[in-house]
């Protein structure tokens, strides 16, 4: 499979968030570079989930900046937004999110068409995610006659059909089990190596935390940096 990946960083500055009272981001500066594998750790209620939602423009910061891939993406109106998030940003989900009722195939593809793609370029790129995942055998089931790890992988192949600057995943390890969860990882670190690709994982498991490059821990609205 060919590297398509974008050359691509992740800089935020001063980002802040408020719900209310509640003050959930105070002045979040971060810069994450192309090919990086980064966590977000800490405890429940410390702004993570927050934080990756304003980074894959689902959310909108009260202040700062974000620049993805060269983008501003704070000063794009919605429609703009949507189609950079569209095309830019690949999303994981703890419960992989996958559309019921359409083949693995099917799901794979849908970002694709919405991004302007044709039937078969879509359904090209999807079959190739699908052979790298070790998943050609499943194109054809639907989500209910997938294991969890097959789901999840699918899910993976969906963030990746549009060749994204970023990955960003929340929790994408915490409904497996163990043998899964190991190969989920596995598998970032192959798309990282191989296709170049940056993740942005917002995790409570301290064994993939280790693993990564880099280690963002989120306290009370702030963070800290290390590597591992």
């Amino acid at each position: 499979m060919s590297n398509n990946t974008p050359s691509s960083s992740i800089i935020l500055r001063n980002i802040t968030k408020s719900f209310g009272s509640l003050q959930v981001l105070k002045g979040i500066d971060l810069d994450i570079a192309q090919g990086e594998v980064v966590s977000i750790v800490g405890p429940s209620g410390a702004g993570k989930t927050t934080l990756l939602q304003i980074m894959g423009t689902l959310d909108r910061a009260d202040s700062g900046s974000i620049i993805i891939n060269g983008t501003d993406i704070s000063s794009l109106k919605n429609q703009a937004l949507a189609r950079f998030r569209n095309q830019h940003i690949g999303f994981v989900f703890q419960f992989h999110q996958l559309l019921p009722e359409f083949t693995a195939l099917e799901n794979i593809t849908i970002p694709a068409l919405i991004a302007g793609r044709s039937q078969r370029e879509a359904r090209q790129r999807a079959e190739e995610l699908l052979d790298f995942m070790g998943l050609s055998d499943r194109a054809a089931h639907k989500p209910a006659e997938l294991s969890g790890g097959e789901k999840q992988r699918v899910a993976v192949a969906r963030a990746l059909v549009n060749h994204p600057a970023v990955i960003l995943a929340d929790e994408p390890s915490g409904s497996l089990d163990s043998a899964n969860k190991a190969e989920l990882h596995a598998l970032f670190f192959r798309l990282r190596d191989e296709m170049g690709q940056t993740f942005v994982i917002v995790t409570h498991d301290e064994e993939l935390a280790k693993t990564t490059d880099r280690t963002i821990q989120m306290k009370d609205g702030k963070t800290l940096s290390w590597a591992l």
